[in-house]
């Protein structure tokens, strides 16, 4: 590219003493690519920010892998002995036994009843592993579970559970009911059930509705003593430095274990969901790339009408030893300027955007309805990567035709047009 198809290019780009119409045109295509380049970045971001927010509100009370056993009664017995070998792998950096059931709980003396699931965890000690994040969710009491007797027989129920159940920390008291339909009564036939009642002695809010709505929290030993599992649990939760590792962790856990042992990281568990939100995200971004689509059209109509525009001109050079190739890059430089010009505003524009909407919580939520208070931004600098090779590739294809419609033209009729 000489200097002096550079000069040309730039010429045609702006307007003529006469003709101001093909610089508003180039402003107009220019601004085209700004808004579609802008767009995409905020809307990305948005998008990344939501996904990121309701990952981590999900995942709060989830770890990244459970380790699980197969067979008949579900529990894992002896789990001291895998905790210790789980340990021991690469990559763990906590693990700690939980129990897993379901039941019916309700305040003592009330008919109402309402299904819950109880989690029995380890009580909060200095030496406790933090597997998840459920702790540091409680906005009334601990997660120690000790009631006034020093016992370990506190529950720590969700917010809109112990709101439904009008549950209040040091007052009140829940009843939770399970069954076994493998112990049958003799009599009756009929499985026993077992009631257990709990002094509730904390609050949690995650801000994620089936936590707060159904979960029950209380100590393993009262869990296991709940389940009728003796000294078994259900599984271990294992933690990974990052939510990125747990996938090549539990393979390697897996293998480690081997049978009866199943591993299964946070993705697992959650796959349909977290497929959802990518497939959400990838057809946003084909919608919002048409932006970009339809100013490329603004690049080509602009480039039409400069060369409609310049035909004499293109004439001359032509008959003066212009080959057809310099044309078409006279041509394609303009486009490829154009582009170059309205990503760069684009991402100044986007990126400033982002920033304003996430930081300065410029948009914000009802923190009842969306469970957060202010539309989140998180910007990746890969996402912004793909956004302005697009926008350049897009804008450098929308030359081609007009670039050979000049380069194509003959030299005697162009300089005759009028």
């Amino acid at each position: 590219m000489s200097r002096f198809e550079l000069s040309i290019a730039w010429r045609y780009l702006r307007s003529r003493r006469g003709s101001k119409l093909l610089s508003l045109i180039s402003l107009i295509a220019i601004g085209g690519v700004v808004v579609g380049v802008s767009a995409l970045i905020v809307i990305i971001g948005v998008m990344n920010g939501l996904q990121t927010d309701l990952r981590e509100k999900i995942l709060i009370g989830s770890p990244d892998i459970r380790v699980l056993t197969y067979g008949e009664d579900m529990v894992m017995s002896g789990w001291e002995d895998v905790q210790k070998k789980v340990h021991r792998q690469p990559g763990v950096v906590a693990a700690a036994p939980f129990v897993y059931l379901q039941a019916l709980g309700r305040r003592p003396g009330h008919k109402y009843f309402e299904g819950v699931f109880v989690m029995g965890i380890i009580p909060d000690a200095p030496t406790t592993p933090q597997v998840t994040g459920i702790r540091r969710t409680a906005t009334a009491g601990d997660f120690k579970f000790e009631t006034s007797d020093g016992r370990h027989r506190g529950a720590v129920v969700g917010a809109k559970l112990a709101q439904k159940l009008n549950l209040t920390p040091g007052v009140d008291s829940l009843q939770l009911i399970t069954i076994r339909l493998s112990d049958l009564n003799a009599i009756t036939g009929m499985p026993d059930a077992k009631i257990e009642t709990f002094e509730v002695t904390g609050i949690f809010n995650t801000g994620m509705y089936e936590y707060d709505n159904t979960y029950v929290f209380i100590s393993l030993e009262a869990a296991q003593q709940l389940a009728q599992l003796g000294s078994a649990v259900s599984g271990l939760e294992v933690k990974t430095p990052t939510r990125w590792d747990a996938e090549l962790v539990a393979r390697r856990l897996q293998d480690s274990l081997g049978m009866p042992f199943s591993t299964s990281d946070w993705h697992e568990q959650n796959s349909s969901l977290f497929n959802a939100l990518k497939l959400e995200k990838l057809g946003m971004s084909v919608i919002l790339l048409l932006i970009v689509l339809v100013a490329a059209f603004n690049i080509m109509s602009t480039l039409i009408m400069v060369v409609t525009d310049k035909t004499r001109e293109i004439g001359i050079l032509r008959a003066m030893g212009m080959s057809s190739r310099s044309i078409r890059r006279i041509f394609f430089v303009q486009g490829v300027i154009i582009g170059l010009v309205g990503t760069l505003g684009g991402l100044v524009l986007g990126l400033a955007a982002s920033t304003a909407i996430g930081r300065g919580k410029l948009i914000p939520l009802d923190p009842a309805v969306y469970f957060i208070d202010h539309l989140p931004v998180a910007t990746q600098a890969l996402d912004v990567a793909l956004i302005v090779l697009a926008s350049l590739a897009v804008a450098a294809l929308a030359t081609i035709y007009p670039a050979r419609q000049a380069a194509g033209l003959y030299p005697v009729e162009a300089i005759r047009h009028e």
